[in-house]
């Protein structure tokens, strides 16, 4: 984005949880994001990606007057379209995932998901990225390989009250898109968003499949020629990290950010989530 232009640019960083954070929930990280767009200046461009997308997508339906675009990539919010993972977790018991808090003293441990989750949903995604390079350059696939590994084992934990609000509120009862989750006290409607909004999508991805995340169009007031939606080529992962999705759609969405739309005029600060 910086090489495409976006000079003034902000980027959330996801730290590992520690004991006194088990009690964070999903209102404490969007209070602390809108603590840093109050210090940034609304209004402020959100892009987010996987669940800093319904994050974001949470905080501009709260806070309309302060999101001027949106940017949405592999961002679940409407499971009612199903996945490979929302299935996962509506298969398991919720006293599963609240024995898992207790056994951390409320906090989730990152390398007991990357156990649960790892294998279907990371590695796959690497391995097919690289499976082409194989034969051809096998050595420097297996060291891209060895660093995404490298990568991948370095795990974040969780609030456990976070961790038990997301698989219960939005994988359970999908409550974003029903219109019944509770934002800062607030009932947060998606028609609120009216603001232009760009949804990106994988074309192979098993946690947010392309009609999952396009479902979520449909659920906002944004006006259609304010509406972006677009897929790219890859998996989950190929969305964020992929050099093609990186040279490719998100130039575009770079461009798209500092196109002229004909919204009311505002200073363009940009917030990544």
């Amino acid at each position: 984005m910086q090489k495409a232009g976006v000079a003034r640019l902000y980027l959330t960083d996801w730290r590992s949880a520690a004991p006194e954070m088990r009690y964070f929930s999903i209102d404490t990280f969007l209070s602390d994001l809108n603590v840093a767009v109050d210090t940034i200046g609304p209004p402020v461009d959100l892009a987010g990606l996987c669940q800093g997308g319904w994050l974001s997508l949470l905080y501009a339906a709260r806070f309309p007057g302060k999101v001027r675009r949106l940017v949405l990539a592999g961002s679940p919010v409407d499971v009612s379209v199903p996945s490979e993972l929302s299935r996962m977790v509506a298969s398991l018991p919720p006293q599963g995932f609240e024995a898992l808090v207790r056994q951390g003293d409320g906090i989730i441990s990152g390398k007991h998901m990357l156990q649960a989750w790892s294998i279907p949903f990371t590695m796959r995604d690497a391995e097919a990225a690289l499976q082409r390079r194989l034969d051809r350059t096998s050595e420097d696939a297996r060291a891209l390989l060895d660093r995404f590994t490298r990568w991948n084992d370095e795990t974040l934990d969780l609030p456990g009250t976070y961790y038990l609000e997301v698989t219960d509120w939005i994988f359970r009862q999908n409550r974003i898109a029903a219109g019944d989750f509770l934002a800062l006290g607030c009932k947060i409607d998606l028609a609120a968003v009216k603001q232009p909004v760009f949804v990106l999508a994988a074309e192979n991805d098993i946690v947010v499949p392309p009609d999952q995340a396009f479902a979520t169009a449909r659920l906002l007031a944004t006006p259609p020629a304010w509406l972006q939606c677009h897929t790219e080529p890859c998996g989950h992962l190929g969305l964020f990290m992929g050099c093609k999705a990186l040279a490719g759609s998100w130039r575009r969405i770079a461009r798209w950010l500092q196109s002229d739309l004909g919204e009311a005029a505002g200073e363009r600060a940009r917030i990544s989530a």
